[in-house]
């Protein structure tokens, strides 16, 4: 079936959205199936393949662009080749929320885009990915420069015109850009102007890698740094940050980042947050100090590094008796 083959229903359709969860759960076996044989992979190339948490915003991406929410050609045609994800588990957890929303024309709120209303952890991703993608779109036209640092399976470089005037940069972990080069490759994309660097940010000068790789410190960049500082201990985040620092007048930074609260709470999601993830080989090392307000404790890393925030939203309630999870933010050169 064709998305032309149905007439698609308004988003928030209360009747459409009953429709699509009474299929999901008919067809929750299935999905369930999906998901165990692709956990079942992760866990078994966890100690030798690429980051496992790539994989998630990868199919995120590649369901939106599916559901017809967020076009992104590359990221539909990276995800059948990744390394660690069996075509069989992505297919079995995709097939029914396909199938779902070509019935009704619901599009569930996490793939919605762009995204609206509270933030969440459960859909936090796809807030994360309507903030970054504001931030390409209002920056780069500035820059000279681009830089995903951690950039995992991203596709944002990629998909920038070809013609376009900046010159990008991706930079992960070795394993992690091997792979990525070999599926680039395999998907056929065509990667001219984007330059695939390998370090690791905890043991590796990245920054002189970039350079090594033709980057030039003396022009204005745009930095996104999404979903990594939490798997980084905190001489690592500081090193970064004073990297960046360093760099042109006017450069930019945008960052996500977890608070302590993720990382000391005792509650039960937030410790399933931190067992999944430690069990995956990817454990959280880092948070910003949850004292309220945490937007203060934040301007004062930042500043601590060289760094001045001019942008920032916090995720979760903060009250007295409250504390915040997360936040996203944006930062230039003091």
């Amino acid at each position: 079936m064709n998305e032309s083959d149905h007439k698609v229903i308004p988003a928030r359709n209360p009747s459409a959205a009953i429709v699509y969860y009474a299929i999901c759960v008919l067809l929750f076996p299935v999905f369930l199936l999906g998901y165990v044989i692709w956990i079942g992979a992760m866990f078994a190339r966890r100690k030798s393949s690429a980051s496992a948490t790539a994989q998630a915003p990868l199919f995120a991406r590649w369901l939106e662009h599916h559901l017809g929410s967020r076009p992104d050609e590359g990221a539909s045609r990276l995800l059948p080749v990744a390394p660690g994800v069996p075509p069989l588990g992505w297919r079995l957890v995709g097939g029914p929320l396909l199938l779902a929303h070509r019935i009704s024309g619901y599009v569930p709120k996490a793939f919605r885009y762009p995204f609206e209303g509270e933030i969440t952890l459960q859909n936090q991703g796809g807030a994360r990915q309507t903030f970054y993608d504001r931030m390409i779109q209002q920056y780069t036209p500035e820059m000279a420069q681009f830089v995903i640092l951690g950039a995992g399976y991203d596709t944002r470089a990629l998909n920038l015109p070809k013609d376009a005037p900046v010159q990008s940069f991706e930079i992960d972990t070795p394993a992690t850009v091997a792979g990525k080069r070999e599926m680039l490759v395999k998907a056929g994309i065509d990667t001219t102007g984007v330059v695939l660097v390998a370090a690791d940010f905890e043991t590796e000068d990245w920054l002189t890698r970039l350079i090594e790789n033709g980057f030039d410190p003396g022009k204005t960049t745009l930095f996104i740094w999404e979903g990594v500082t939490m798997y980084l201990d905190r001489a690592a985040v500081e090193e970064t940050l004073c990297n960046i620092a360093g760099t042109a007048k006017g450069s930019i930074v945008a960052f996500d980042y977890f608070t302590s609260e993720v990382l000391e709470s005792k509650a039960l999601v937030m410790r399933s947050v931190r067992a999944s993830l430690k069990a995956g080989g990817e454990p959280l090392k880092f948070g910003v100090d949850s004292t309220p307000p945490s937007r203060e404790r934040l301007a004062e890393l930042l500043r601590s590094c060289g760094l001045s925030l001019i942008e920032q939203r916090t995720l979760g309630q903060e009250t007295n008796g409250k504390r915040a999870w997360g936040g996203f933010a944006i930062a230039t050169m003091k």
